[in-house]
């Protein structure tokens, strides 16, 4: 192998193979194409024998110096998850623990010409031997781009479907009409490929649409039709019927983003709170969360999330419609500030009991009191397909208590976070086509902006949902003209 060409790195289905004179037919490493009407896995199809060279040390103390030397020559094989260390071939030899190192595609036992100098030179001082050597790749090496890449025509390669969300065990898929034929070998790889995962199910209908609890009707691909899974997110445990409530693994950096702008002792509405991904960890980290959801599943199981993480002196559950929620939450928390409710702390027990001197025990320190604020801080609306339909029921949110928010009180009015859906669009489209909407339901100009000034939003971009379709989190406070409307 002259030294003088040039080195390069290919992709092989998956894998990253480094080649020294780029003459190499890199098809050896690809996956068995394993193409079947019948849609079928058969995994001992997918073993393959790949005729190569090794370099056997006489000694292995040598291992490591050649290695380095070998791999630094590009003449060494570097193959994701195959290790250039191997026992020998002859089982007499791997007996005595002799090792062999995996030499790179074009260098050939019988012919000379192809070693590179460092094996060249380490054959003339016969600290090491070229022998043939038959690389077997089975199943289990295989990715599932890789088998899917085999089993799929040539024709649905360009989007073979590798997303899908997880809840606990289960692995949530959205296949697209064309993949359905294919749809229990697709589900079958995915078992394979992800220990994690031990049910593979495929969505039959649209979220929202079908249900107004954002449920829905499910076909199981593949494993036991067992959906009660177990899911930590924010610090919290949730335990729950994924096919009765509403849940999203990839809104996680969502929820944490939120859950961070709230502070310790403010006070959250999470009118549609599903189990309480936002209102579970906020009221961990000391935040009075006032968290609603209609669907009583979903009530059963935030009230299940509470108790399991201990937060129920900060996280309160209801069950109730959003719409006349909203005013009703507002009242419900002057209520408890009137009515002098707070959360209490236990006191911390001092690292030492006794005194230095040996003397009586330390008194425990009293209970700390916190008291639940007069003021909802922000509210929380994650119904994306319709939450903006909701924004009008802001009016009149703080009629008759004015005096909460005067100057000298330095309170402010609520931030609202309403999550929607938009166009997908790199320009001004989807903000001005939100903020439109808000406009028209609140009844009052809002533009893009700052928050923190009257009239205007912020859009925070959370996730792509569709080809053409955006997932956003617009954010305003609610301007006074409305929050001291009469209610009537």
């Amino acid at each position: 192998m002259s030294t003088s060409c040039s080195n390069k790195t290919e992709k092989v289905e998956g894998s990253t193979v480094v080649v020294g004179n780029g003459k190499e037919d890199m098809s050896i490493f690809r996956p068995p194409v394993v193409r079947s009407g019948a849609a079928a896995l058969n995994r001992a199809l997918f073993s393959k024998k790949v005729d190569l060279a090794a370099a056997t040390l006489h000694d292995n103390r040598l291992l490591s110096k050649y290695r380095k030397a070998l791999l630094d020559s590009k003449e060494l094989l570097r193959l994701d998850r195959v290790s250039p260390i191997v026992s020998h071939p002859d089982k007499a030899l791997a007996d005595q623990g002799r090792k062999c190192l995996i030499l790179s595609p074009g260098i050939n036992a019988q012919a000379p010409e192809t070693w590179g100098p460092v094996l060249t030179e380490a054959v003339k001082k016969q600290d090491l031997a070229v022998i043939p050597y038959e690389l077997r790749l089975e199943y289990d090496y295989w990715s599932y781009h890789d088998v899917m890449s085999s089993i799929l025509p040539d024709e649905l390669h360009g989007d073979i479907p590798a997303g899908f969300n997880t809840a606990g065990h289960v692995a949530h898929l959205n296949l697209r009409d064309r993949y359905l034929p294919y749809k229990k070998v697709i589900a079958e790889v995915l078992l394979d490929k992800n220990p994690q995962i031990t049910t593979v199910i495929n969505k039959v209908d649209n979220v929202g649409t079908e249900s107004e609890f954002r449920t829905f009707q499910y076909e199981v691909l593949a494993g036991p039709d067992d959906l009660q899974v177990k899911v930590t997110e924010g610090g919290c445990l949730f335990d729950f019927d994924y096919a009765k409530v509403y849940w999203n693994s990839k809104l996680e950096t969502e929820h944490r983003r939120l859950i961070d702008l709230f502070q310790p002792r403010e006070v959250v509405c999470d009118v549609m709170a599903g189990i309480g991904p936002f209102a579970v960890p906020a009221g961990k980290k000391g935040v009075f969360v006032w968290a609603n959801d209609m669907n009583p599943e979903s009530f059963y199981y935030l009230k299940d999330a509470i108790e399991k993480n201990k937060v129920s002196q900060f996280v309160r559950p209801f069950c109730e419609d959003g719409r006349t929620f909203i005013l009703k939450a507002a009242d419900l928390v002057v209520d408890a500030a009137n009515k002098g409710e707070c959360a209490i702390m236990p006191g911390k027990r001092p690292t030492r009991t006794k005194t230095a001197a040996g003397g009586p025990t330390a008194p425990t320190p009293e209970p700390t009191r916190i008291p639940i604020p007069a003021t909802i801080s922000h509210f929380v609306m994650n119904l994306p397909a319709s939450a903006i339909e909701f924004v009008g029921c802001y009016r009149g949110l703080y009629a008759g208590h004015e005096a909460l928010f005067e100057p000298a009180t330095a309170t402010k009015l609520p931030l609202i976070h309403v999550h929607c859906f938009s166009y997908k669009a790199d320009d001004e489209t989807p903000l001005n086509d939100i903020c439109q909407r808000i406009t028209k339901e609140l009844g009052f100009p809002m533009r893009p902006g700052n928050p923190d000034v009257e009239g205007e939003v912020a859009i925070h971009d959370v996730r792509d949902v569709a080809p053409a379709k955006r997932m956003f989190c617009a954010s305003f406070r609610l301007p006074r003209e409305l929050a001291f409307a009469s209610r009537s």
